[in-house]
């Protein structure tokens, strides 16, 4: 059995804003007149620094849009967005993406390694993309603490999908970002491998106060979170607390039998 570190023992934010992301009354609306989906509706939530949370919902719930959209991926139709003390929305792409690459980092279910590149020129691509200066100390601890010092050399395609998906959370850690958010991370991944990649993230709060959000549609994975919140019709309906997986499946529950009952 797994057993998670003790949450209150959670080090201290950093310094600068106290929160990692932070939306105020975000509209997502897709389509146009007649033909609308709104996607998120008037979401407002802080996501507080050096911590884990996990958005879940049903299919069609929003909560992929609301990642997409916190880091300004989507545009929202109306609302503000903030990462860290920047507000992001009304920035041009250039400024987006110039952000993006400095303060964000992104784990997704397929990897996104590049083939050619080296396990270690993988990871340090972000910084070589947002022109950062080269910070070998911190390269060389989220390499050991990810468990890859003996593959920097390697290429993906020698690595198993876990060890794939830990060379992107190290990825993720490089820049140093406010955040790093992970889409169904664990999605392609068996029940070994993804338990190994939710202590990794897990890891990345509890010993370096990283900032993790995670989309998930597993209670299991939604357990190592410190929070979980619940989407519904493009709006946060609930939320849990230091979840089980048990409580979090009877919350999910809930929710889908409420959709359905629609």
């Amino acid at each position: 059995m797994l057993h998670h570190r003790d949450r209150s023992q959670t080090p201290a934010c950093g310094s600068g804003s106290v929160h990692a992301l932070r939306l105020e009354k975000v509209t997502k609306v897709f389509g146009r007149a007649g033909r609308e989906i709104r996607a998120l509706d008037e979401v407002s939530l802080v996501i507080p620094r050096g911590t884990f949370t996990a958005l879940m919902g049903p299919s069609g719930s929003g909560k992929s849009t609301l990642l997409y959209c916190a880091i300004g991926l989507e545009t929202p139709t109306s609302g503000s967005l903030w990462i860290g003390d920047t507000q992001i929305d009304g920035l041009d792409e250039a400024q987006l993406t110039s952000l993006r690459r400095a303060r964000v980092g992104f784990v997704s279910q397929s990897f996104n390694l590049v083939p050619a590149l080296t396990v270690a020129e993988n990871i340090l691509l972000p910084r070589r993309l947002a022109q950062l200066p080269e910070d070998r100390a911190w390269c060389e601890e989220i390499i050991a603490r990810v468990g890859l010092r003996d593959r920097v050399r390697h290429f993906p395609s020698q690595l198993s999908g876990g060890q794939q998906q830990r060379v992107a959370i190290a990825r993720a850690l490089v820049t140093r970002p406010d955040a790093v958010l992970a889409d169904e991370p664990t999605g392609s991944l068996d029940t070994f491998m993804a338990k190994e990649i939710l202590m990794q993230l897990r890891a990345c709060v509890d010993e370096t106060a990283q900032t993790v959000v995670m989309v998930t549609h597993d209670p299991v994975a939604a357990s190592f979170a410190d929070t979980v919140l619940f989407l519904a019709d493009g709006q946060v309906v609930d939320r849990a607390d230091a979840p089980t997986a048990a409580r979090v499946a009877e919350l999910m529950t809930g929710l889908d039998t409420s959709v359905r009952c629609r």
